[in-house]
């Protein structure tokens, strides 16, 4: 990407402001074509009407001489036959006054002419100024001459000499008529002089097309060149960050824009870096409390599988005891049903008593292993609970995760909005950020109720523990009250067969006390058989979460660091 500092819409204004300056010289150029033209078809019209507006005048002065010339004669003519002439001025004035007037405009239509000349628009319009000029300066001494052969002959009507006003007025007419052809031929050249001016103009009007088209040919061309070099500035900047967006969406988060400049581009550069960044430490931090969350499920899970082999264990040991307490109601049952005997088989009742003493020994030491491994399975149960909550935790810190994802894939789309049409493939990029986020907060939140679950299994376990703590403590209780019996039974036996009614009754006792040591021990087993079950739903549990583990490593692992 370049590294110009001007931004993009100081580029795009910049080029609108060259392109409007060159449309701006373009019709300035062809405004003053404009004028060029007008200004030189005004002054050859206005020039071609003055002259023929001063030929025009001539020829009127030179028919107004003729008509009082006319009238001078006739009046001439009729005071000769004694008639009688209208009284009004002597024409002979008004001739004068009409000479001097054409003589003048004759003279100015030279002065013109020559001025026309020199100022001329074209050789070929001088040469035509310059024949006229000839004509009418030829036509002022023809003028000169009538003038002089008039007055000639107005003096032979004053001197009544009638042969000299005849061949006066011969000698007029010729040259009348010279001077009616002179002034015909001047009407020709002025209209040669006025076609020659069409041409002019014609040329001047094709002059300014061309140069026109040539400066409106420049003018395309600087304007393709700014826009050119517009969208050079543009569009290369413009790839460069669709392929980094590219690579972004096919999860390589290895890459950078290196841009120095402080335009739109590279302020969009440094935002996608910053992204990147976060990304890229998103990514760290989900494959680390991934892999955390993994080998925590992973003790879950062991921690589960021991507590079952454990509560399996309680449950056979539970089973044993019952069978032992069975054993001795079996025994207490025979010692009733031989009391008779009793005298006879003391030997055996004494035994009999040894052997219900170490039973009961047993019975104890069972308990005591109950009661060891319940409070083995409520510390399991306890650090379970403690890595529960460290899961909690962890899912709350991938929570946290998946919240500055979303808002940084929410930043993304308004910064792609902002660049508009340039930043749609950014906004798809973004749109698969919020997506994942929201896949990661949606697997939190079942991580979440899984762990209440297990915490509602662990809470139920840690109270069933307890329970079966007691009635353990209780059983033992019992079990040393039957020990002590049985050890009494045993003295008495030992000490005197007489005393065996009270041995009668201490059985009868022993009976009671191991019904209920039956009682508390059928409590264990289902206390046992609960928490066996509470330890499957934690074992399911942590499979699961080990499951989810896996499915976020995989996710995690799309994008490389």
């Amino acid at each position: 990407m370049t590294s110009v500092s001007i931004s993009i819409g100081n580029r795009i204004l910049l080029g609108f402001t060259a392109v409007i300056l060159v449309i701006l010289a373009l019709g300035l150029y062809a405004l003053a074509q404009i004028g060029e033209v007008r200004r030189s078809t005004d002054l050859i019209v206005s020039r071609d009407l003055a002259v023929m507006h001063q030929l025009e005048g001539i020829r009127e002065g030179q028919r107004r001489m003729s008509d009082l010339h006319d009238e001078a004669t006739t009046r001439f003519f009729l005071r000769a036959l004694n008639r009688e002439v209208p009284a009004k001025e002597e024409p002979t004035i008004g001739w004068r006054r009409a000479a001097s007037a054409t003589e003048t405009a004759l003279a100015g239509a030279i002065t013109n002419v020559n001025e026309y000349r020199t100022q001329s628009q074209s050789a070929e319009r001088a040469a035509a100024w310059q024949r006229i000029g000839e004509i009418l300066t030829a036509a002022g001494v023809e003028l000169r001459g009538i003038r002089t052969t008039t007055e000639r002959q107005f003096q032979a009507l004053d001197a009544s000499d009638l042969a000299t006003v005849q061949s006066a007025e011969t000698a007029l007419e010729q040259a009348k008529e010279s001077f009616v052809r002179t002034m015909a031929s001047a009407r020709e050249a002025l209209d040669e002089a006025i076609a020659a001016g069409q041409r002019r103009v014609g040329e001047v009007y094709e002059e300014s097309r061309i140069s026109t088209m040539a400066a409106l040919a420049t003018c395309v061309v600087m304007a393709l060149a700014i826009t050119g070099l517009i969208r050079r500035s543009v569009s290369r900047p413009l790839e460069s960050v669709m392929a980094f967006v590219g690579r972004i969406g096919e999860g390589d988060l290895t890459g950078r824009i290196a841009d120095a400049s402080r335009d739109e581009f590279g302020r969009l550069g440094s935002v996608l870096n910053q992204m990147v960044e976060g990304l890229r430490q998103l990514a760290s931090q989900n494959r680390a409390a991934t892999a955390n969350l993994n080998a925590a499920a992973a003790e879950i899970r062991a921690s589960a599988q021991e507590q079952a082999a454990s509560v399996e264990e309680q449950f056979a040991a539970v089973q044993e005891t019952a069978a032992t307490v069975d054993e001795i109601t079996h025994a207490g049952a025979q010692i009733g049903k031989r009391a008779q005997e009793v005298i006879a088989t003391a030997q055996a009742t004494a035994q009999t008593s040894q052997a219900g003493l170490r039973a009961v020994d047993e019975t104890a030491r069972a308990m005591d292993a109950i009661r060891e491994q319940s409070e083995a399975v409520a510390g399991n149960i306890v650090a379970l609970s403690e890595k529960t909550q460290a899961i909690g935790e962890i899912i709350a810190t991938v929570n946290d995760v998946s919240e500055r994802t979303h808002l940084l894939a929410l930043n993304a789309a308004i910064e792609a909005a902002a660049a508009g049409e340039s930043g749609r493939s950014f906004a798809v990029v973004a749109s698969e950020m919020k997506a994942l986020a929201d896949q990661a907060k949606e697997s939190t939140a079942q991580v979440r109720a899984l762990l209440g679950d297990i915490q509602r299994g662990i809470n139920s376990s840690v109270m069933l523990t307890e329970e079966a703590v007691k009635r353990v403590a209780l059983g033992k209780e019992r079990s040393d009250t039957t020990h002590a019996t049985i050890e009494e039974i045993t003295a008495r036996v030992q000490e005197s067969v007489q005393t065996f009614q009270q041995i009668v009754a201490s059985t009868n006792q022993q009976q009671l006390g191991i019904e209920q040591v039956m009682g508390a021990l059928q409590n264990i087993r289902q206390a046992s058989q609960q928490t066996a079950a509470g330890t499957r739903q934690v074992e399911t549990a942590a499979a699961n979460l080990s499951e989810l583990a896996t499915a976020l490593t995989a996710l995690a692992e799309r994008y490389r660091l």
